[in-house]
């Protein structure tokens, strides 16, 4: 599929989850609670955190995934997957798209990142293997300024271990960091994984220069916690 086409798809599917949002709001099914749920646009520019408890993310049966900006947090539920590709709203029409754990698209937040792609082998299909350094070519489409296939390098390399406390349950991962570089880019990644299946349970991921989101699995999709 040319480049065009796959953007002109990933516009589409935005469309869709639109809709579906819309829907939700309509049909008043409260997926996180009206009163707790918050955009990616107001996590980015500045808002109070949510702390959803244990409970909270347990009592609705959808999957959830928390994501904190420079000024706030925002809990989102999974509302459509494509190709693998995962759509993660809130009923504000806000939308993070991850696959394999990767950050590859935003929608409603400004800087929007439309579309993250690896160019070549793609090391998070098993980042729990890594050994050594890896290097990893990443290619962005970013608005505004119709910015489209800026070439980052990034650099993957093995931490050790760490324990991260999610909801209150303490889990030991393997703490995984990236060091990006490219044309007026410059910073890093973090990853923190399962050392037996490569899950990512929680990371730190940058979207454009100078802007970076925290994403951390609440209530995970059940078939990512198998699939490996």
């Amino acid at each position: 599929m040319s480049r065009s086409a796959l953007t002109a798809l990933n516009k589409a599917q935005r469309g869709i989850a639109a809709l579906l949002l819309i829907t939700l709001a309509l049909t008043g099914c409260g997926v996180v609670g009206r009163t707790s749920i918050k955009t990616m646009q107001l996590a980015v520019q500045g808002t109070p955190d949510v702390q959803p408890s244990a409970a909270e993310v347990a009592a609705k049966p959808y999957p959830q995934i928390k994501v904190s900006g420079p000024n706030g947090g925002a809990v989102l539920v999974l509302g459509n997957i494509d190709a693998g590709r995962q759509a993660w709203y809130s009923s504000e029409r806000s939308i993070v798209f991850l696959q394999d754990g990767l950050l590859v698209g935003t929608h409603g937040g400004t800087p929007e990142l439309q579309q993250m792609w690896i160019e070549g082998t793609n090391p998070f299909h098993a980042l729990h293997t890594l050994q050594g350094t890896v290097t990893v070519q990443r290619r962005y489409d970013l608005m505004p300024g119709y910015r489209y296939g800026i070439p980052v390098i990034g650099t993957l390399e093995r931490l050790g271990t760490e324990p991260v406390d999610i909801l209150g349950k303490v889990r030991t991962l393997v703490h995984v960091r990236e060091t990006l570089r490219g044309t007026q880019w410059k910073g890093e990644n973090h990853y923190w994984v399962d050392p037996a299946s490569g899950f990512i349970w929680k990371s730190q991921q940058m979207i454009a220069p100078g802007t970076r989101l925290e994403i951390t699995q609440l209530k995970p999709y059940s078939l990512d916690l198998q699939r490996r």
